[in-house]
């Protein structure tokens, strides 16, 4: 009678401990299941998934020397880091702008955008001429900055359109035309000044750097999007 009192309350310490080891594993697994849930924002049903945010944009970032289509893709319309949209380009190409070195057409012009400048992309096209070649106006509007930039642009010219909204850069110019002065208007075509090597440009290749970017809002001269003038010319 005692041996079989003994095994009974054997069997019943087992099955207690399986009971409760199944009780501390179950509660383990919710447990468990709740964080993970709660790692994912939806420990209560009504909370939406919290997705990871985006990166924030570094604009102080160089950008990268990457011609279009090296890596297979579509050529895009024309910038590097910010895309110039399609529509850009087709307004641009509606108005019509003229090569601004005279003498010079389209089959003169070489893609120099995305070539590098001191680890950036160049961002303009050169257009190689003789020194003291005409730089005229590739666009009707006003002339909103004529100044030197040391080190850089040297005699340098910044344009914008009639309707504000693109900024036409010229830069190296050996000199301005005579009486070029800001809040100038002028035509297309007109004699801005001539082609040189000044600022940081090589003396014996002598050329125009020419920009157009797409202003911001606050259309500041000296900030806005680089477009391709390639793009347009061509």
């Amino acid at each position: 009678m005692r041996r079989f009192e003994r095994r009974r309350h054997e069997r019943l310490r087992r099955t207690a401990t399986a009971v409760g080891l199944s009780f501390a594993l179950g509660a383990l697994t919710a447990l468990g299941l709740a964080w993970r849930l709660e790692g994912l924002g939806r420990l209560d049903p009504d909370t939406p998934y919290a997705a990871d945010p985006e990166p924030a944009h570094d604009p102080t970032a160089p950008r990268p020397v990457e011609r279009p289509g090296e890596r297979g893709e579509a050529p895009p319309v024309g910038t590097t880091g910010a895309v110039a949209h399609a529509t850009a380009v087709a307004l641009l190409r509606d108005r019509d702008l003229a090569i601004p070195v005279a003498g010079a057409d389209a089959g003169d012009l070489r893609d120099t955008f995305f070539d590098a400048r001191d680890g950036r992309a160049h961002e303009a096209l050169d257009i190689m001429a003789p020194r003291h070649t005409p730089v005229r106006a590739v666009d009707d509007g006003t002339i909103v900055k004529v100044f030197f930039s040391k080190g850089g642009g040297g005699h340098t010219i910044y344009q914008f359109d009639p309707s504000q909204t693109f900024s036409y850069y010229y830069a190296h110019l050996d000199r301005y035309a005579a009486g070029l002065h800001d809040g100038q208007i002028v035509r297309r075509g007109e004699t801005l000044g001539y082609v040189g090597s000044t600022g940081n440009a090589s003396a014996d290749a002598p050329h125009l750097h020419f920009g157009i970017y797409r202003l911001t809002p606050a259309r500041q001269w000296w900030k806005g999007e680089p477009i391709n003038p390639y793009s347009v010319f061509r």
